[in-house]
C-alpha cells in the first residue's frame, strides 16, 4: 500500500517531487524530514535531463515503492 492517497495518480516527475515532499511531512523528526527531504532535491536535480518514458516510469515506481518502506520503517520504530 502506499504511504499517501493519491501515489497511483503520479505520473509526471513534478508530481513525483511533490508527492515525496508530502510524504516527508509524515516522517517523526524534524531532523529526519530535512534529510529526506534535501534527498527527493538532489535526486530530482539529478534527474531532470532523463527524456525516456520508460526510464521515468521505472524511476516513479521506485521512488514510491522507497517512500513506502521508509514510511513502514519509521512507523515501526515508534
Amino acid at each position: 500500500m502506499p504511504p499517501l492517497p493519491g501515489a497511483e495518480l503520479v505520473r509526471t516527475p513534478l508530481q513525483l517531487y511533490r508527492y515525496l515532499l508530502r510524504c516527508c511531512r509524515l516522517l517523526p523528526s524534524a531532523a529526519m524530514q530535512d534529510h529526506y527531504r534535501h534527498a527527493v532535491r538532489q535526486s530530482f536535480n539529478s534527474h531532470t535531463d532523463e527524456d525516456d518514458p520508460e526510464r521515468i516510469r521505472m524511476i516513479i515506481q521506485r521512488a514510491i515503492s522507497d517512500a513506502d518502506w521508509i514510511l513502514d520503517k519509521y512507523k515501526k520504530q515508534k
